[in-house]
């Protein structure tokens, strides 16, 4: 990949940009109890707004889409350009200084992992109906994989998967064999209650070892007998779900891959987890590692003066300030036209670790204002930042996972010991 074709295509994109949007403002600007002082991370909307994101995001999807920036490294005949990640990170770096709508809804699982294992393992029919209906904004995707008794252990699905040779296909003219009929429950999915589609894990085969008895397909979320439940948060929100199959008939031409052979789909599906966590400068919390903000934030609350405070502070902003000039290094490198290094696991890594600690640092600046809405601008409003923290440590690849991955790949560290069975010995 030369630097000149980065350039072009930053050049392409950012005229696309121009002619659509307007540049984002500072987030990080602040005058003292103007604006909007939300400090959330996930969603809190209610119903009525929320759909109105969708339909925001929906819109900005088909506009990136007819101007060929809707699938940067899909195949043209599904309306793709073909070009790199490489070419996809520069553009999300771009847009990430304009003002476009949020397509999390639409992209952090959907377009970034479900699309990538369609084209895989999908038939032809089933490609052709959804991966340019998904990257047009048109069908949102679901990933129906943990369940309340498998949640990191995806091995252990007990979803099952009857074959019935008996049933009347639904397929669109393919040849089919058959129906599955599918019965259990799905948790935590995102996004699910926006859906029209969902990749399903599930258990045919639960005589033999349990990576081998899985099987994938694809499930239409309008299908008799799914039934999506929202898990309300602590924060407020209703991000996630729980799915409950009950007796859904789904053709065996929506099945992905072969049957039994589910966990290769599955490790398709993880190893296109794109990160699902931006850098600190942009993003709906960008301001809480803002050193205007948090020092603001300490005159207003009379702590200032608190060396033991201010010390704090100035770690906390010492640690964003590296990991800012982390990212440029990454961007310079995308910009070059080189695929950036271990720079994107240790950027994922300490963003997660510092809006932790800001959380942290500003609930000992605020003490009870943060738990009673007094309505003093700028202080209860972190207190939804503060209940996201846990998940930040999780999602995307939890701290423990990034740090085994930069251990033993980067740094070339011996990697952990695993516990094995021991052998049988007959005499």
């Amino acid at each position: 990949m030369e630097p000149d074709d980065m350039q072009d295509f930053a050049a392409e994109a950012r005229r696309f940009l121009d002619a659509h949007v307007a540049k984002a403002p500072d987030r990080t600007a602040l005058t003292w109890g103007e604006g909007d002082d939300t400090m959330a991370y996930f969603s809190s909307l209610p119903p009525e707004e929320e759909q109105e994101h969708v339909q925001r995001a929906r819109q900005w999807q088909r506009i990136r889409h007819e101007n060929g920036f809707g699938w940067i490294t899909g195949p043209p005949e599904y309306g793709g350009r073909g070009l790199t990640p490489v070419h996809d990170l520069l553009y999300d770096s771009i847009e990430s200084e304009y003002d476009v709508a949020d397509t999390g809804v639409l992209g952090v699982v959907g377009l970034g992992m479900i699309g990538p294992t369609i084209l895989a393992h999908a038939q032809q029919h089933i490609k052709d109906r959804w991966l340019p209906a998904m990257y047009r904004g048109d069908a949102i995707a679901c990933q129906l994989f943990s369940e309340p008794g498998a949640g990191s252990d995806l091995a252990s699905v007990t979803t099952r998967a009857v074959r019935d040779d008996g049933g009347t296909s639904r397929s669109s003219g393919a040849e089919s064999g058959g129906d599955w009929v599918i019965d259990g429950q799905k948790v935590w999915t995102s996004v699910a209650q926006h859906s029209q589609i969902g990749l399903a894990l599930t258990r045919t085969n639960p005589d033999a070892p349990k990576h081998r008895g899985i099987t994938a397909f694809l499930i239409p979320m309008d299908t008799p007998g799914v039934e999506v439940r929202p898990l309300r948060q602590m924060t407020g929100g209703a991000d996630f779900n729980e799915v409950f199959l009950t007796d859904v008939r789904i053709p065996d031409d929506h099945r992905l891959g072969e049957v039994d052979g589910g966990w290769t789909v599955a490790l398709t599906t993880l190893m296109n987890e794109r990160a699902t966590v931006g850098s600190e400068g942009a993003g709906p919390v960008a301001a809480a590692l803002s050193p205007d903000r948090l020092s603001a934030l300490m005159r207003a609350t009379w702590t200032w003066d608190d060396r033991a405070l201010r010390a704090r502070l100035a770690e906390l902003l010492v640690d964003a300030m590296a990991t800012e000039h982390l990212n440029a290094r990454a961007l310079r490198k995308l910009r070059a036209g080189t695929a950036p290094g271990p720079e994107m696991s240790v950027s994922k890594l300490m963003y997660g670790q510092n809006l932790t600690r800001a959380a942290h640092f500003v609930s000992d600046v605020l003490g009870p204002r943060l738990i009673a809405d007094t309505g003093q601008w700028g202080t209860y409003a972190w207190s939804e930042l503060l209940l996201a923290t846990p998940a930040l440590r999780i999602l995307g690849g939890t701290e423990e996972i990034m740090k085994n991955i930069l251990a033993e790949r980067v740094l070339g560290l011996p990697k952990e010991p695993v516990a094995t069975a021991a052998k049988e010995v007959r005499p």
